[in-house]
């Protein structure tokens, strides 16, 4: 059982007229040169730091100074939808002390432009939901027209049927 975890079998196809030495050692070569593409590419990506919603700490790790602001939690939802869009690395730490829990939002000092593009439109589409009317409220107002319209109908078709 040990022996066949410890051993590796790799099988080439090579669509080829006569296999030599030489041709077996060209496409070992470009096996290995394939293999270590692939753990440097894997190295690199793990050396990235990680995007978008990051713990505190990993986020002090990439040095590059730390803000912070306050957000309420309605609008954390919202907030992460627009930070995603801008590339914003941030972090958020629920502030226990204040009676409706506030959340601060940590985030790259150099993301600060971004950061603020993002508010910019996030407090835009704020607005523009506010000034929207309900839905409900203009359906309520449309149920209050309507039976004042069907009553006077069913007058009519009485009269009419009574001639």
């Amino acid at each position: 059982m040990q022996e066949e975890v410890t051993q590796k079998t790799v099988t080439f196809c090579i669509r080829t007229t006569k296999v030599t030495a030489d041709l077996l050692k060209k496409v070992l070569a470009a096996y290995l040169r394939h293999q270590k593409q692939k753990s440097v590419e894997k190295k690199a990506k793990k050396n990235q730091p990680k995007q978008g919603k990051v713990t505190v700490k990993e986020l002090a790790k990439q040095n590059a100074g730390m803000v912070n602001i306050e957000i309420t939690n309605k609008n954390i939802k919202s907030f992460e939808r627009y930070a995603r869009k801008y590339g914003i690395n941030y972090a958020l730490k629920k502030d226990k002390s204040k009676d409706p829990p506030m959340y601060l939002v940590f985030f790259k000092g150099r993301d600060q432009d971004a950061l603020n593009a993002a508010f910019r439109e996030f407090s835009q589409k704020q607005i523009q939901k506010a000034n929207k009317p309900s839905i409900h409220k203009r359906l309520a107002t449309y149920r209050a027209m309507m039976p004042k319209k069907s009553k006077d109908k069913l007058k009519n078709r009485h009269q009419e049927q009574s001639r």
